[in-house]
C-alpha cells in the first residue's frame, strides 16, 4: 500500500513526540506540526482505519507495528540527512526543513549508499 507523504510525517511527529513524552495526544501533534487539531483528528482517523495507529479511551495514540516501522525509517533519514546537510554548512534550520522534503523522495538505494558512507567515515555524517 502507499503511503503518503503526510502520512509518513504524522507517523514520524507521533514517533519523536512518543520518545519525548511517552504519551502523545492528537493536540499535542497539532501543536508540533501547527496544524488544526481537524486536520489532525481527520489524519488520526486514517491511520488508525489502515493499521497504523490505535487510539485508547483517555486519546492516547500509540504506534502499532506497521506505522513503527513507517516512523523509524522516516525518522532515520531525517537524522541523517540533517546531520550531513549541516556538516555541508547549511543552516541547521533550513538543513532540517530540506531534510523533511528529501526523506519522502529518496530511493532506497540512494538513502543506504549515503548511510554506507556515514558509517564508512565515521558518525559525523
Amino acid at each position: 500500500m502507499k503511503i503518503y507523504e503526510s502520512a509518513e510525517n504524522y507517523l514520524e511527529t507521533i514517533f519523536v513526540l512518543q520518545k519525548k513524552h511517552g504519551v502523545v495526544r492528537s493536540i499535542d501533534i497539532a501543536t508540533e506540526l501547527s496544524v488544526s487539531k481537524p486536520s489532525v483528528s481527520v489524519a488520526m482517523k486514517n491511520l488508525r482505519n489502515n493499521g497504523y495507529i490505535e487510539m485508547d479511551e483517555d486519546g492516547h495514540i500509540t504506534l502499532l507495528e506497521q506505522g513503527y516501522e513507517i516512523a523509524t525509517k522516516m525518522y532515520e533519514r531525517h537524522t541523517l540527512l540533517t546531520r550531513w546537510l549541516t556538516n555541508l554548512g547549511i543552516d541547521p534550520a533550513i538543513a532540517a526543513e530540506d531534510a523533511c522534503k528529501i526523506e519522502h523522495v529518496i530511493s532506497e538505494a540512494t538513502f543506504e549508499a549515503l548511510k554506507n558512507h556515514a558509517n564508512q567515515y565515521g558518525s559525523d555524517l
